[in-house]
């Protein structure tokens, strides 16, 4: 295999699950310091909770603005030098911050620690355009599903390990999470080829590497911009879980933290089961517009009965149902990598997870707010659910929008051409039509 090829069908095997490996280690680093990172601000804030719970926000705010900034850049390097270095060099970044965050002395050094990792996780963006680069177009929904199985299941292990780990002691998820990012580092070096030849890279530009230059991507081709807006509303929607759960699940059923710890494991397990075993055979048989739009469906109505669940055990029949949302970000994922070119794939992943970014923060202020007003001034009104039903409105909304954007999209689309010629895709078809 000559350098900067696209790995043949073995290695192509081993590289892709080095991605699966890479996005589970660094969502399980992630998850596994969520139980202790709190205890670990209220310690350096003398114990004062109240202060700790706004530090805490800050520092998810901040994670999910790294996010925002640095994904465009680090797509647009990929494009320029290839995936393979950015995401071995943010892999290895991620284990040594997490070292920084392990041995941090006060609060300055350890939010340094949060600003830094969230621009080394922002490497999500390279890994997602390194699936579409050695996966043929009509297998890259059941492979964007397999790699948001293994986000998934790094955040159901993530937590629960890290809560085990912190018995131990408070800073032993952050050496474990470190370990576990700098070994995969390691791993990638042996096995991860590059997948963007020197022939279909693009030259490096600031006005397609900062946010709003790669969001711009999204109206140069036909259908993107309505099909972002779809990805925003969303991981917008999403955002609810994380922002407010823990306090609804307690405030309206009564249920300890081993038992939301519990139910949110069984949420995440039942996207994974979507995500790993449903994607594929649902593509293969109805088509990857028809799995966008009913995972959208099924994520309007899942928030709907999570928002209107009067006992715990109503909300527990939602979960199967919401689960078939999984259904929605790989047939995403896979028709919009084909509204752009190969030298575009790096720019697509950090405008989507500049979206991701922009939800991330804007998302726990939307819903907490929400929820705040509902069991306060609206508690009148009985609608304690209120942040879910807001999130089943925001994907009722994208609904129609996808059902236009996605119309004629079905199992293939043709690849656009590349700046400079057109692709390898293109190419083999005119060698065809000539050959008939």
């Amino acid at each position: 295999m000559t350098e900067g090829s696209a790995p043949p069908p073995g290695p192509r095997r081993a590289a892709l699950i080095f991605i699966f490996a890479t996005v589970l280690l660094d969502v399980l680093a992630l998850g596994v310091v969520i139980p202790v990172l709190p205890p670990l601000i209220q310690d350096f804030l003398g114990g004062d909770t109240a202060r700790a719970a706004g530090v805490y926000g800050l520092f998810g705010t901040v994670w999910a603005l790294m996010q925002f900034l640095c994904s465009p850049f680090l797509g647009a390097l990929s494009d320029r030098y290839g995936r393979r270095p950015v995401i071995l060099i943010s892999c290895a970044g991620l284990g040594l911050d997490y070292f920084l965050m392990a041995l941090a002395p006060g609060l300055g050094w350890l939010f340094a620690g949060r600003v830094i990792s969230g621009m080394t996780a922002a490497s999500f963006s390279t890994a997602w355009a390194y699936v579409a680069d050695v996966t043929p177009p009509e297998k890259r929904s059941a492979t964007f599903g397999l790699v948001g199985a293994a986000w998934g299941l790094g955040f159901v292990l993530g937590p629960a390990l890290g809560g085990e780990l912190g018995r131990f002691a408070p800073r032993l998820p952050f050496w474990v999470s470190g370990a576990l990012a700098l070994a995969n580092a390691l791993y990638g070096l042996f096995v991860l080829p590059e997948s963007l030849p020197p022939d279909r890279r693009s030259p490096f530009s600031w006005a397609r590497a900062n946010p709003l230059g790669s969001l711009r991507l999204l109206g140069s081709h036909a259908g993107l911009l309505g099909l972002g807006l779809v990805y925003f509303l969303y991981q917008l929607a999403h955002q609810v879980l994380p922002s407010v759960f823990v306090l609804y699940a307690g405030h309206r059923y009564g249920w300890e933290p081993w038992t939301v710890g519990r139910v949110m494991a069984l949420v995440g397990i039942s996207g994974i089961i979507v995500q790993a075993g449903v994607v594929r055979q649902f593509v293969r048989r109805f088509g990857e517009r028809s799995a966008l739009l009913t995972g959208l469906f099924f994520g309007t109505a899942g928030f709907a009965v999570y928002g209107l669940a009067g006992s715990g055990g109503v909300f527990l029949v939602a979960v199967p149902i919401f689960a078939f949302m999984g259904l929605f970000n790989p047939a995403a994922q896979a028709i919009m990598t084909r509204r752009v070119g190969p030298r575009e794939q790096g720019q697509l992943q950090g405008a989507n997870a500049s979206l991701a970014g922009i939800a991330g923060m804007a998302g726990p202020v939307l819903f907490s707010r929400t929820f705040a007003q509902a069991i306060g001034p609206w508690k009148s009104w009985g609608v304690p659910g209120a942040p879910f039903l807001l999130a089943g409105l925001l994907v009722a909304v994208a609904i129609p929008l996808a059902g236009w954007v996605t119309r004629g999209a079905g199992q293939t689309e043709r690849v656009p051409d590349p700046p400079g010629g057109p692709g390898p895709e293109a190419l083999s078809e005119e060698r065809k039509k000539g050959a008939s």
